[in-house]
């Protein structure tokens, strides 16, 4: 049953204000919005943040309900969903490793978010983040950057899922979740790489405007071709990082091909 608020709402786990690893040991930490934060403001962010943590189907947070603090996601995916009047829900994004939730001066969620895999989120509560982006403006224009490359991945996805084909849609989503581990890794995407998909087929259907069948199928087609190898229920394994590209039907930077 649908929770009331967020305080309804038990995360699987929740430390203390001091977390519990060291931001510079955190994976995320050139990537999240604390990346140009130097060593004594680090320190300062080690006593406001703390952890929490959710199992996969959990909910982090309902949409319209109000919402006291700000994260960024440190380990596992989480989906983003709104539900129209009618009860339809349409997934309207993902939340990958050193994504953003939450928004300063904005006391309710816009939407659902729930976990899909074990996610942990480093978290502050939301004003005193305000007043911590007054203090440091590097922490306002980190944000204002996240939120741009949001607004770009908005519009490439508004590209995929209205102009591409099945099999285009479905080589663009791998490409993405390739391009996003490489960069947490500090390396660039080639070659061969091993990944692991964030959703179930059926939540990729879902995702991607496609059947269930129509991605099982896509899929397959791509591993008879060899663009693609399966290890085991999500991991994938790309022999080579410029043929999917190609097959998703952008050049290498990301771009439409002509």
């Amino acid at each position: 049953m649908r929770a009331n608020s967020l305080t309804q709402i038990k995360p699987a786990s929740e430390t203390g204000r001091h977390g519990e690893m060291r931001c510079v040991e955190c994976p995320i930490r050139y990537r999240a919005v604390c990346a140009q934060c130097e060593s004594d403001e680090l320190s300062l962010l080690e006593g406001m943040k703390f952890y929490r943590s959710f199992e996969p189907g959990q909910p982090i947070v309902w949409e319209g309900d109000r919402m006291d603090f700000v994260a960024s996601v440190v380990i596992g995916v989480a989906t983003l969903t709104q539900t129209l009047e009618d009860g339809r829900t349409q997934m309207v994004g993902l939340l990958l490793p050193s994504d953003f939730l939450g928004r300063p001066g904005r006391d309710h969620a816009a939407y659902n978010a729930s976990a899909t895999s074990k996610v942990v989120l480093c978290c502050f509560r939301r004003k005193p983040f305000d007043e911590l982006m007054r203090t440091m403006p590097h922490i306002a224009h980190r944000l204002l950057e996240m939120t741009l490359d949001e607004l770009d991945a908005a519009r490439e996805w508004m590209l995929l899922l209205g102009r591409k084909t099945a099999r285009e849609k479905i080589a663009s989503f791998i490409t993405i979740i390739a391009r996003r581990e490489a960069a947490l890794r500090k390396s660039r995407p080639g070659g061969r790489m091993e990944i692991e998909l964030p959703l179930t087929r059926d939540a990729m259907a879902d995702y991607l405007g496609l059947t269930l069948e129509t991605v099982s199928r896509q899929v397959s087609a791509l591993k008879k071709d060899g663009v693609i190898t399966l290890n085991g229920k999500r991991g994938v394994i790309l022999h080579d990082f410029a043929r999917l590209v190609g097959e998703s039907g952008d050049d290498a930077d990301g771009g439409l091909l002509a």
